[in-house]
């Protein structure tokens, strides 16, 4: 089980006075049972974070949380549902806080590209990977609003800024997409001490890299990137750690690239 690293931080008020944060902060990521999620959850944890684990797969998420002790609960629903989103985010508030950090993880992946992309493909793609994020950040923004504090980190792709390299058009699409409703939220909230941030990772080493491209893809790829290897899961939730610090108030609306130098903008 994991150790708790802080009791209390110290934050800046939108006067420039600190603070003390002395209540444990409750996160909720989605996707969780995923390479990425699982990370990221993990690493909320040590942060002194109640981590919410929501995955589509329910014995999944219980496998994880169930490393981890009481202060990771997993939660199974289905994200792009937007009634149900709503339920099980008041529910959360009921049972064990108002969600304060909110992780937009989950996503799928399509290779296909437009002239062979199916269009029920295409509407589960934009409905997981970008409809999700807005049910889920609309249901938790009243309260960080009435707390006058709260991060939201969306986890788009490089595929936003390349065009998708290997990813299909519904993918691309919806992770462009993620980058604008990013800078959308980000601008609404940042009067009231919300800051919602997005990341882009390229080629992480999850599934989508090890399972869905061949050997012999994979071996192209890592000639393409700089730093020649494969981005860690924990590198990702390092990022996520730090944008949704205390001391990262001031950072909103920005896209931070983890991509090995495959792109430079």
């Amino acid at each position: 089980m994991a150790g708790k690293k802080i009791a209390s931080q110290k934050i800046f008020t939108e006067q420039g006075k600190v603070t003390e944060m002395e209540t444990q902060k409750t996160a909720l990521v989605t996707g969780g049972a995923g390479s990425i999620g699982a990370a990221v959850a993990a690493r909320l944890l040590e942060e002194g974070m109640k981590v919410v684990l929501n995955d589509i797969d329910e014995e999944k998420a219980r496998d994880i949380a169930d490393r981890y002790g009481n202060d990771m609960i997993p939660l199974a629903f289905d994200i792009s549902d937007p009634q149900l989103v709503e339920r099980m985010v008041q529910k959360i508030r009921k049972e064990i806080g108002p969600v304060e950090v909110l992780i937009n993880n989950a996503g799928i992946l399509s290779n296909n590209k437009i002239e062979t992309t199916p269009q029920d493909e295409w509407r589960r793609v934009l409905e997981v990977n970008l409809s999700s994020a807005f049910y889920l950040s609309k249901a938790v923004v009243p309260a960080m609003k009435q707390k006058r504090w709260g991060r939201i980190v969306n986890v788009c792709s490089l595929a936003a800024k390349s065009g998708g390299i290997t990813a299909g058009t519904a993918y691309t699409a919806s992770k462009g997409a993620l980058v604008s409703l990013t800078f959308s939220i980000a601008r609404e909230t940042a009067q009231y001490g919300i800051t919602v941030n997005g990341i882009s990772p390229g080629y992480v080493k999850t599934p989508m890299v090890t399972e869905q491209l061949s050997p012999e893809k994979q071996k192209e790829l890592l000639t393409q990137i700089p730093v020649g290897r494969f981005c860690e899961p924990q590198e990702v939730a390092h990022v996520v750690a730090f944008l949704v610090h205390p001391l990262s108030g001031f950072i909103t609306g920005e896209i931070i690239d983890i991509n090995g130098g495959v792109l430079f903008d």
